[in-house]
């Protein structure tokens, strides 16, 4: 097989939302980049037409997974799954996302969170697709749930990294790739001494926008054309070419994300 020639944003939300005035144009910036597939991850019942918008501008382009947030989980997270459930075979989606655990700012729904994490997991398992899963503060909890499921059962990606070696071990242990973004652009990162433990057969690239916008463009609406910023860094650190971290974190997301599981 012929190596990829053209990245992968695992993880975006390239939205109408959050670029009311320049959406197409901020996707075409990504493509001339050369990041060819964008995944946009769901948070909660109003983003599966934002995904279908974006997909229907770009539909050799952008993909789109779905999922409830842990964050936005309230007391009729059952309506919102049963809504959100009808989307998961809308054109041009692949995954399931972005779901899991975040006790960063509290934990009033604990529970629930929980409950939803795993009604989400068993879209996945049964249906064989892909995760995104945004685990904050709740790697304790999360790793429990995820280990009750049989090895093999699921795949995917631990978005936007903050867990240390152990977690990593894990997830490369239970076929689950690291997301790696732009904070690793930033001065004191430790996902800067994480790189070269984790290596390139376990890291795919992610965006996060507009969140956490590579430096220089730090404190800036982060946009998917930023990813080769974030390969360059991967590359300062592990002393290979671009063009490598290109082609194996491709070929990482590709595995993940579109091709079907055995």
């Amino acid at each position: 097989m012929d190596k990829p020639t053209f990245f992968v944003d695992t993880h975006a939300h390239l939205y109408r939302e959050y670029y009311p005035e320049d959406l197409r144009a901020v996707i075409q910036r990504a493509v001339d980049a050369r990041v060819e597939r964008v995944l946009l991850a769901c948070v909660d019942r109003q983003t599966p037409p934002m995904i279908a918008e974006a997909v229907e501008m770009f539909p050799e382009n952008i993909f789109g997974l779905i999922g409830l947030h842990p964050s936005d989980v309230r007391e009729n997270y059952e309506e919102v799954l049963a809504e959100l459930e009808t989307h998961i075979g809308d054109r041009n989606i692949v995954g399931i996302g972005e779901i899991g655990l975040d006790y960063y700012h509290d934990r009033d729904f604990e529970q629930e969170q929980q409950i939803v994490f795993r009604h989400q997991l068993d879209w996945a398992r049964d249906r064989k697709l892909p995760l995104s899963l945004h685990i904050r503060n709740g790697y304790s909890e999360a790793i429990p749930i995820l280990d009750s499921y049989p090895v093999g059962s699921l795949r995917g990606v631990l978005h936007c990294f903050s867990g240390g070696i152990q977690e990593a071990e894990w997830a490369a242990r239970h076929g689950f790739a690291i997301g790696i973004g732009g904070i690793v652009t930033f001065k004191n990162s430790k996902l800067q001494e994480l790189v070269p433990k984790i290596g390139l057969d376990h890291i795919v690239l992610e965006t996060d926008a507009p969140y956490l916008a590579p430096t220089p463009h730090r404190g800036q609406p982060n946009e998917s054309a930023y990813i080769p910023l974030i390969a360059q860094k991967i590359a300062e650190i592990l002393s290979v070419s671009v063009k490598e971290v290109m082609e194996r974190t491709t070929a990482n997301a590709l595995q993940l994300f579109f091709s079907s599981a055995e």
